[in-house]
């Protein structure tokens, strides 16, 4: 197949409507006839999950053998686009290895709750985060020749009947939180494939929601990719093509085919809209057909970068007294469960067969050198007390120094499929902890979970926190490297920590009844929220203890330009100020409060992880645009700058900002366009829309005065448009002139021709 145009040509009305399908659960149809051969998929996206061909969905450990690197929880809290392109690129090779030609990854899904029960696969609860972070994962798959799926488009935040629910949400949120993430991304990285969700949004499900797939996608963000169905998430075949949807997965047996194709002939489906799919379908297939070459991956190279890299994901969230790191040469006790049965990964359809597994007891043992001792505490298969498994690991922590304690979710508290009701660890490890810490052993706790898990209730038994989230199957290995301190901590939180469920910005819209689900919190989500609020959190969005210290020193803010090429250059001096070389993550936040809709305290617009040795020093500079400024305007339907003052603050948390600077925005203001339906106060804010008024609302002689001209009047009046004033008596106004009043207000206020800031 070399030319596109040509090879379209030649198939017939049946061919492109079955190529438009999937021929079995992973692969396309080919059409030997003219030349199209087939391509297959494999789930992600942290590693390739390659089933045979009669595999089953799910598939849980009948897939061929391949690197589990840690799972977006863990990547995003590296911060570090860098890392997440060398992990793309390994995902990559092995990919085309296993003979793979999409990856099906990764997801950038916003955490909306910390209940959903596929937390595990999303990266952060910030758009830009998710967008920068996923942006670099699909460059480094791309890189290799093989083909990303940007998923899951859109609004996916929940497993709670996650294949008929409506995620009911206004645009103004829809564009500033759930969809600014996958614009990055798509613009940046050029994702050759988009999965379209399950969900409905806005009533109308995402796989035939033709604003999102064609307006957004495609007119707005400029994507030529295939849009694909997440599997078998096509209620209608017909309306889903219509609306931008390429290539229905997994197969129909034909069924849906069929239907295209009377759609194509009674003419309800316009040849030229199947035309397109066909082309962007074997465009597709090209690309990821265009070297053919084996290729095979190192899996031992893969382990030891897959090592690497969870060693930069694990957040050091608590480190009382410089607890960690421990001393090999120390009396250690090693207690629970999960030391020996590690949770590396979450469950469902991401689950990986590892090439090797770290088991973190081994490896804690590997690196002290000695056969550190070792109590379970509990089981897994339960959350009831075991009195003598405690009692066990009482005895042993009574003769420790020090007691490295893992705590974390069972498999089965947190999967794809169903969301979580609570964010408490099982109480038969709370229990242990508080026995482990009775007998005045220093205390550190590792945990392993996908979703997070409240602190509050317990972590005055610990000495260190090492939150490790889910780390893969190289993450044994990498805890003993942070915990012996071989590696300095460098993850930091992508999404809150909250004291309480009830805290949480969507405790009370989530996950929704009778069908849908509304987002009453607007954009307040993750720190949006609790920093507006300002309230208190376990743990705040960004934060993450070291080894060493830094300082921050030195901002500088520069203003160019203005309205949309407007550009501020910030600077700032980080300095590690401690005696061990180390990592920080300096984060750039924006406060731009608004006179017309209600802001976020601060929100992030820039990052980047600096690496310094001890005594050193360095700058750091970001570039902000335009559109760091903007908020989305529901009435003006764009992104819109205001000429405020913004404060840019620069920090190593969005609770710890160190630095602040502020800068008046060069914007010119939209001229104010008043029609008859615009309120009182809107045409008094003019001098020329208030001469018109007081010229036009002077009573006849002998009626007194314009009442409604008062200071008085003004105010409680304010907000009624003039079309209804117009009714009040001893209002003195002619409906019937309002238009031609407003017209000579608008040509004084030079804004005639300027509709999208029409006020009304």
């Amino acid at each position: 197949m070399h030319d596109i145009a040509e090879t379209a040509g030649r198939l017939t009305l049946q061919e492109r409507a079955a190529l438009t399908s999937g021929a079995t659960l992973w692969s396309t149809k080919p059409v030997a006839r003219v030349g199209v051969p087939a391509i297959r998929f494999s789930d992600g996206p942290h590693g390739v999950r390659r089933q045979p061909v009669d595999g089953d969905y799910l598939g849980a450990g009948h897939s061929a053998p391949a690197t589990c690197f840690p799972p977006a929880v863990a990547l995003g809290a590296s911060w570090d686009p860098a890392l997440l392109r060398r992990v793309g690129a390994a995902l990559g090779q092995e990919a085309r290895a296993l003979d793979v030609q999409v990856l099906l990854g990764p997801g950038i899904n916003i955490k909306r709750s910390p209940l959903c029960g596929r937390n595990f696969e999303y990266l952060s609860e910030d758009p830009h985060v998710a967008g920068v972070l996923g942006a670099a994962l699909i460059d480094g798959i791309q890189s290799q020749g093989v083909g990303a799926s940007l998923k899951h488009f859109a609004v996916n935040n929940q497993e709670t009947d996650r294949l008929r629910v409506s995620a009911d949400v206004d645009e103004r949120t829809l564009r500033e939180i759930y969809l600014a993430g996958f614009e990055y991304a798509v613009k940046t990285a050029r994702p050759w494939t988009v999965m379209a969700a399950y969900n409905r949004v806005n009533g109308v499900y995402a796989t035939q929601h033709e604003w999102l797939l064609t307006t957004v996608l495609r007119d707005e963000w400029g994507f030529d990719g295939v849009v694909v169905s997440d599997w078998a998430a096509v209620d209608d075949r017909v309306a889903a093509l219509r609306a931008g949807l390429d290539l229905e997965m997994p197969t129909s047996g034909g069924a849906t085919d069929a239907e295209l194709v009377a759609a194509t002939v009674d003419q309800t489906l316009k040849p030229a809209a199947l035309d397109a799919s066909v082309r962007r379908l074997l465009t597709l297939i090209q690309r990821a057909t265009r070297d053919p070459g084996a290729v095979e991956f190192d899996a031992p190279a893969h382990h030891r970068l897959a090592r690497e890299v969870a060693g930069q994901c694990a957040i050091l969230l608590k480190n009382d007294d410089a607890t960690l790191p421990l001393h090999p040469g120390g009396s250690i006790a090693v207690i629970g469960e999960l030391a020996r049965t590690p949770r590396y990964q979450g469950a469902g359809s991401s689950q990986i067969v590892p090439t090797q597994l770290d088991e973190p007891l081994a490896e804690l043992r590997a690196l002290a050198g000695t056969e550190l001792p070792f109590a379970p505490g509990y089981r897994l298969d339960t959350r009831e007390h075991a009195p003598e498994l405690e009692d066990e690991a009482r005895t042993l922590a009574a003769a420790a120094e020090a007691s490295v304690v893992f705590l974390g979710l069972p498999d089965a508290d947190e999967s794809e499929g169903f969301d979580r009701s609570h964010l408490n660890l099982p109480a038969n490890q709370l229990a242990l902890l508080r026995a482990v810490a009775s007998t005045g052993t220093r205390v550190v706790v590792v945990l392993s979970n996908g979703g997070v898990v409240t602190t509050s209730g317990w972590q005055r038994h610990a000495d260190a926190i090492l939150e490790g989230f889910l780390l893969g199957q190289a993450g044994g290995g990498a805890l003993a490297d942070i915990i012996f301190g071989v590696v300095n901590p460098s993850g930091r939180l992508a999404e809150t920590i909250p004291v309480r469920l009830p805290d949480t910005p969507a405790y009370l819209n989530f996950p929704g009844e009778l069908g849908h689900v509304r987002y009453g919190e607007g954009v307040f989500v993750g720190y949006r929220h609790y920093d507006a609020v300002d309230g208190p959190v376990g743990y705040a969005f960004g934060h993450g203890l070291s080894y060493t210290t830094f300082d921050y020193s030195d901002l500088t803010v520069d203003l160019t330009g203005r309205d949309e090429s407007l550009a501020v250059t910030v600077t700032a001096r980080v300095t590690n100020t401690g005696s061990r070389p180390g990592r920080e993550i300096v984060q750039v936040y924006v406060s731009a409060p608004s006179p017309v809709v209600r802001r976020p305290v601060r929100e992030l617009r820039a990052f980047d992880k600096v690496v310094l040795e001890p005594g050193r020093g360095v700058v750091v500079r970001f570039k902000l645009g335009w559109r760091d400024f903007a908020y989305f305007h529901p009435g003006r339907s764009r992104w819109t700058v205001e000429a405020v003052s913004a404060d840019i603050q620069v920090g190593a948390s969005s609770r710890d900002i160190r630095l602040t600077g502020t800068v008046r925005l060069p914007v010119t203001e939209p001229r104010l366009r008043i029609t008859p339906d615009s309120v009182f106060a809107d045409w008094l804010s003019t001098p020329a829309g208030e001469a018109v008024l007081r010229r036009e609302m002077l009573p006849p002689p002998g009626m007194g005065h314009a009442p409604f001209l008062t200071p008085g009047s003004r105010r409680t009046m304010g907000s009624v448009p003039l079309r209804r004033m117009a009714r009040f008596p001893g209002a003195y106004l002619d409906p019937g002139k309002l238009d031609r009043l407003a017209a000579e207000v608008n040509a004084a206020n030079g804004a005639a021709g300027s509709p999208d800031a029409a006020v009304s």
